[in-house]
């Protein structure tokens, strides 16, 4: 971390070696994804990806709300920058260099690690839970049996509620960063915080579901289909986020969101959909990070020995 800090080239290299790995990550596939997208209609895959970019944009505010809540208020088009350019590094192997780029990014505009730390775990158990939530309610909608089967993301619902009651999350965070001797989170989440957080993640969750249901197009039909499709995007999504090894969940979402659609689509037609919706978000991601980067290249990093010593003394 000190390292990475200090060294600009360290950094640069980890931004292209991130890049790097999305750029392979989708040329492996395609040969596949321009089978996949030759199979829909233009407007299907652009009002899609449109989806899939308002969900991000509500998923950016969740965040922004949460670093607030710890005392790290950071403008909209700073806050996308740190969350999207730190959330390319999530496509390099391991877990580690996202959460390390976003804090040294956030470090820069004058929040200090552990705050963005706090409020990057809060915001993805925030989403865990929304998307079992969602997942608990429609997917025995779609398939009692995978219902079942299932039980064991379902039975994680109650400990994640009862996790992220404000004092019990301040917490864990703490007693995990006392073990990484770090100094402890100063102030607990406020609950109307915790509240317009979970809000904004759900609203994400509903377009990430219309974006399913949008290339699904006429392919089925019947009311339950966009239950169908938020039930296959959180589930794909939540066994992605478990299966941390694997950079970004690639491969494991897709196989997941194909079990749940089977009920409605063919094998090869469920494939169709999952490898266009990872194209979706793998653009989008790269959308949104080189948006943040040009919005925020007019907000000058904290600097100066004031601004340098809040963010080293509250850590």
């Amino acid at each position: 971390m000190s390292r990475l800090r200090s060294n600009p080239l360290l950094r640069a290299g980890l931004a292209l070696a991130a890049l790097g790995f999305l750029a392979y990550g989708l040329s492996r596939n395609w040969e596949g994804t321009v089978t996949a997208l030759g199979r829909l209609s233009w407007w299907t895959v652009a009002a899609s990806f449109a989806a899939v970019l308002a969900g991000l944009g509500c998923m950016l505010v969740a965040w922004q709300v949460v670093l607030a809540g710890f005392g790290s208020p950071l403008p909209l088009r700073v806050a996308a920058k740190v969350l999207f350019m730190g959330q390319l590094g999530k496509y390099l192997p391991g877990s580690v260099w996202a959460f390390a780029a976003m804090m040294e990014l956030a470090r820069d505009h004058g929040s200090p690690p552990r705050r963005t730390f706090g409020a990057t775990v809060v915001g993805l158990v925030i989403s865990l839970g929304c998307a079992l939530g969602l997942a608990a309610v429609t997917l025995p909608l779609v398939s009692g049996d995978l219902a079942a089967r299932t039980w064991y993301l379902l039975a994680l619902i109650p400990l994640i509620v009862v996790g992220l009651h404000p004092r019990v999350l301040t917490f864990v965070l703490n007693l995990a960063l006392r073990v990484v001797r770090r100094e402890p989170i100063e102030q607990v989440l406020p609950g109307r915080a915790m509240l317009v957080s979970a809000a904004w993640t759900m609203a994400g969750w509903l377009c990430y579901g219309l974006h399913i249901w949008l290339l699904l197009d006429a392919r089925a039909d019947g009311p339950t289909l966009f239950a169908v499709s938020t039930a296959a995007y959180a589930l794909a999504w939540a066994t992605g986020l478990l299966a941390v090894v694997v950079p970004a969940g690639i491969g494991i979402r897709e196989g997941a969101m194909v079990l749940v659609l089977a009920p409605v689509l063919s094998a090869p037609q469920a494939l169709v959909v999952a490898v266009a919706s990872r194209l979706a978000f793998t653009l989008g991601d790269v959308v949104w990070a080189g948006a943040g980067f040009a919005l925020a290249r007019g907000h000058a990093p904290a600097e100066g020995p004031e601004s340098k010593a809040a963010v080293y003394a509250a850590q």
